[in-house]
């Protein structure tokens, strides 16, 4: 499968659109299951040829795919497709690079986004543009644009560092609406309170250690596996994201203070 990815990541940058591929999730750390998705990165600038896309998918997929083009999937999962090779499955991601540069420059200077966007329920964090480039690897980058790229993004931007860490005020303030609705029984607004406030706690862990962040997938566990992270983070997150009653939310509350505490 190794080589038919090469081939396909070779094919795609021919065309006009498409200026570097990369492979991205678990495969591209080391960390995946004979059965893992391959996650490809689609980098382009300008508007993909989506014909020429499809005609390419059509040559190695085991059945006729759709490809969805810029905000096809949402505002900033851009779009792609899904793809059987050879029974295996292997996702096209769209990404607009001249937007991961600007986002880039953006995290350089400290400033990021957190936007709407399905599939990820507690939002799309923009510093995962970078993240993605970080922790991918190149395939085809006939150019060397994505490289560049990858290079300058293998140091964690301090302002970014600093202003992830700053977040963590909003975590506390989730918890306090949290404690306002839970003695009411409303466990949806608790719920929604208690996921952002440790979702928040994970980013800036993660930043603290100038260590990228990419989604909400398996960040419970990578961020109890970081220094200095409360003990039993995993156990009383989970504690409180299922209690979702009064002892849940203080629950909540004492790994906000103890976060904050090992940020300062």
């Amino acid at each position: 499968m190794k080589s038919t990815v090469a081939s396909m990541a070779d094919r795609l940058t021919a065309l006009p659109s498409i200026r570097a591929v990369a492979l991205g999730g678990s495969r591209a750390r080391g960390a995946h299951r004979p059965d893992s998705d391959w996650d490809l990165g689609l980098y382009y600038r300008g508007a993909p040829d989506l014909p020429a896309l499809t005609a390419l998918a059509a040559e190695f997929a085991d059945e006729p795919v759709e490809v969805a083009g810029p905000g096809g999937w949402g505002p900033w999962v851009d779009g792609g497709a899904w793809l059987r090779v050879n029974g295996v499955a292997v996702d096209w991601i769209l990404r607009d690079l001249d937007r991961v540069e600007r986002v880039w420059s953006q995290c350089e200077e400290g400033r990021y986004e957190v936007g709407i966007q399905p599939g990820h329920p507690l939002g799309f964090w923009s510093p995962a543009y970078a993240g993605e480039v970080a922790l991918g690897r190149v395939l085809s980058d006939p150019q060397g644009e994505l490289t560049a790229l990858r290079t300058e993004t293998g140091t964690y931007p301090e302002p970014l560092r600093k202003a992830l860490c700053d977040a963590s005020w909003e975590a506390e303030f989730s918890v306090a609406a949290a404690r306002k609705s839970a003695g009411g029984g409303d466990v949806l607004h608790v719920s929604l309170c208690l996921s952002r406030a440790i979702g928040i706690l994970a980013q800036s862990l993660h930043a603290h250690h100038r260590t990228w962040c990419l989604n909400e997938k398996g960040a419970l566990a990578a961020t109890a596996a970081l220094p200095h992270t409360p003990p039993d983070f995993t156990a009383r997150a989970t504690a409180a994201l299922t209690g979702l009653d009064p002892a849940a939310v203080e629950t909540a509350a004492d790994l906000v203070k103890e976060v904050r505490a090992v940020l300062d």
